[in-house]
């Protein structure tokens, strides 16, 4: 999954300040977004993905993340098989995100 668009934390927080901002989608379980998040638009936990499409345009650039970015390099790919080519994956996740950008948001193994 290496080879999957992604972008850094730094990139994201620089981009949700612009005039058209990522849609930033959160593909943990409620239970973990519960727990801690990071500025995020949409809740859409990774099996659940398919019913969603609808909901995402294909012609907005999309933010997937998780804790660490595995869950969301897999909606990624399944993004970019659905024909969507402006989705990328948070690398690092919410846990980059505590490291290097804000650390009070907590995060959990």
């Amino acid at each position: 999954m290496s080879n999957l668009p992604a972008i850094e934390v730094e990139q994201l927080q620089e981009m949700l300040q612009s005039p058209t901002p990522p849609l930033v989608i959160d593909v943990r379980e409620k239970w973990e977004n519960d727990l801690c998040q990071i500025p995020t638009n949409k809740l859409i936990p990774l099996g659940s993905l398919p019913k969603h499409l609808a909901e995402l345009p294909k012609d907005r650039m999309i933010v997937m993340h998780c804790h660490h970015g595995g869950r969301s390099g897999r909606a990624v790919a399944y993004l970019i098989e659905q024909g969507y080519t402006k989705v990328y994956n948070l690398t690092g996740g919410i846990h980059a995100w505590s490291q290097r950008i804000d650390p009070h948001v907590k995060v959990y193994t």
